[in-house]
């Protein structure tokens, strides 16, 4: 079989169509009808009223906690078993992230343990909905109430998964996604910042345009250090395309996992992210598997090196963040145990898990897993 990629993108809409309208009309700068479209049709399918659209998803956590006032001298609760983008964000703003392990069946931060790390200094929680299963965001909330904090949803892998009926970005105080090409919904680069407070809709807007007033003439005069986090109405162009085909994506990617589930059934030392429960739809943003080598008879890194010896691209997962000496080096406290982390980090890694893989495809790479 021909080699097949981790994840490629799947432009099967209008995104021809409409980036052509916008070269064809001279419409490619960061003003245009596509970007204010997108803005609305993405919010809106997050069931949340606002939407601002930017360069790319760590910006956008970036400008929610701008908007939310969090800076130096703040404390804001991240997942160690994430993209290292999520606490790069914080270290942006000059607060400092403090970690979680993750829980052992959702791989998602542990919610149990959040309350141990909770200090004066903590001013939001910031939840990630790790390969698109959503957090327990009615515990999460609960704490937050009780501490006074803001949630933030990083949502980056999470388009359209949902919570109890709601959709990922809808149960914070705001919401931050990537449209990387990998992405359930992709821009190739972008992201978005979602929530349902005004408020924060119009700081988001005003720091991600260097400050420039909202209302009135531009006169040059900045009072506050901006940003030029701008979408182009070319990127927003696709955007729109792929907001008109979100949920058929997002099908496809809930279908390529059940079908990897039944090929990999009773496959020894091969184990899956937990099911979600009755009421919440995960998304399966990458296929990801950790083997447990006693009982696979080989290791993760023998399967990810046999994988690509038969024409099948993998990645590898997070490595903790407690483990990265660039958020040491920033003045983290990265001491203590992740066990958890560091078992999916050793033992994890991504399958193929584009929309557009075909069942053959997703059957024959179970096959080679399972002939090993």
């Amino acid at each position: 079989m021909d080699f097949i990629p981790v994840c490629e993108p799947l432009l099967a809409g209008n995104e021809l169509k409409y980036v052509t309208d916008a070269v064809s009309t001279g419409w490619i700068s960061s003003s245009g009808k596509y970007v204010a479209e997108f803005e609305k049709r993405f919010a809106a399918y997050c069931g949340c009223e606002f939407g601002v659209a930017v360069c790319n998803g760590t910006i956008a956590l970036h400008l929610c906690l701008l908007a939310l006032g969090i800076g130096e001298g703040d404390e804001v609760i991240v997942p160690d078993f994430t993209m290292i983008a999520s606490a790069f964000a914080v270290c942006y703003t000059g607060a400092r992230p403090v970690f979680v392990d993750a829980d052992k069946d959702t791989w998602n931060i542990d919610v149990q343990r959040i309350e141990e790390k909770i200090t004066p200094k903590t001013k939001a929680i910031m939840p990630v909905h790790i390969f698109g299963k959503m957090c327990d965001m009615d515990a999460i909330r609960k704490l937050a109430d009780k501490y006074g904090l803001y949630v933030i949803e990083d949502a980056a892998e999470a388009h359209g998964a949902e919570y109890h009926g709601n959709k990922s970005g809808s149960c914070s105080d705001v919401a931050a996604f990537s449209f990387f090409a990998n992405k359930n919904i992709t821009t190739g680069e972008g992201g978005m910042v979602v929530t349902n407070d005004r408020k924060l809709y119009d700081k988001a807007r005003y720091f991600k345009n260097v400050c420039f007033p909202l209302d009135g003439p531009r006169n040059y005069c900045h009072e506050n250090i901006g940003f030029n986090y701008r979408m182009s109405n070319l990127v927003a162009a696709i955007g729109l395309a792929q907001v008109e085909k979100a949920d058929e994506y997002r099908e496809m990617r809930i279908r390529n996992h059940s079908l990897y589930r039944k090929w990999l059934d009773g496959c020894p030392g091969i184990s899956f992210q937990s099911l979600p429960s009755e009421d919440c739809l995960d998304v399966s943003w990458m296929n990801t598997v950790v083997v447990s080598a006693g009982e696979y008879g080989h290791s993760k890194d023998e399967l990810v090196a046999h994988l690509k010896e038969n024409g099948i691209d993998t990645r590898l997962l997070f490595t903790g963040m407690h483990r990265q000496k660039s958020l040491k080096d920033f003045g983290c406290d990265c001491s203590g145990d992740y066990p958890v982390c560091d078992y999916l980090t050793g033992n994890g890694f991504y399958l193929p898990s584009g929309s557009g893989l075909s069942e053959k495809q997703i059957e024959y790479i179970c096959n080679v897993i399972k002939t090993f």
